[in-house]
């Protein structure tokens, strides 16, 4: 038994089996990745998978979605945008400073909330001095004059518009936009988050 398993150890069938399921895990990797990249719709720099947790999804479907977004809901019980870049395309960082603006009346329509929440680019939750690691509908956002909101998002507050501030990581990061009981707006795809630009 003991030659049996010197043998086996040494024969390169060991050697095969890690480097065949090394292969089997990237070659998934990549499968999901371009399903992945099928099933979404980029608007505006924002990202998102409408088909995740659909009834009839396919495998690969249902896997791409799972990696994405892990526990997702359907798109009519909570859409879910993200992005890492900015409306020019660049990668978003805390070097720089950030406002997205919403014009008068075109915060996300929704029957229940939304909030919009920075990770980094894994998809964590970066720890800041303030501890405000959202802002949403339920943030007592300031108004423009005109009755527009804009969200300042930078790693520093921003002088004189604390109320409307959303600290972000000081390296690259990650936005998340999340709407629940989205309208109807949203569902049929005539509503947009608008880009995020770059203020300095």
């Amino acid at each position: 038994m003991v030659n049996a398993l010197a043998w086996f150890s040494q024969s390169g069938v060991v050697q095969g089996l890690i480097l065949g399921a090394v292969l089997a895990f990237l070659t998934a990797i990549l499968v999901m990745n371009a399903v992945g990249r099928t099933v979404t719709t980029t608007v505006n720099g924002w990202s998102a998978m409408r088909k995740c947790g659909q009834p009839g999804n396919g495998v690969l479907v249902r896997a791409a979605c799972a990696k994405a977004l892990p526990v997702v809901n359907v798109f009519e019980e909570a859409a879910y945008w993200t992005t890492t870049v900015d409306g020019s395309g660049q990668t978003l960082s805390g070097g720089h400073g950030y406002v997205l603006h919403f014009a008068a009346g075109k915060l996300p329509p929704n029957d229940a909330f939304w909030s919009l929440t920075p990770t980094d680019t894994v998809g964590y939750m970066v720890d800041h001095p303030t501890h405000r690691y959202s802002v949403g509908d339920r943030s007592t956002l300031a108004q423009n004059a005109d009755g527009s909101v804009d969200i300042y998002l930078q790693h520093q507050a921003p002088s004189g518009q604390e109320q409307n501030w959303l600290p972000t990581p000081s390296g690259k990061f990650k936005l998340m936009f999340r709407v629940y009981l989205p309208g109807a707006a949203i569902l049929d795809g005539t509503y947009q988050l608008p880009r995020i630009v770059r203020a300095h």
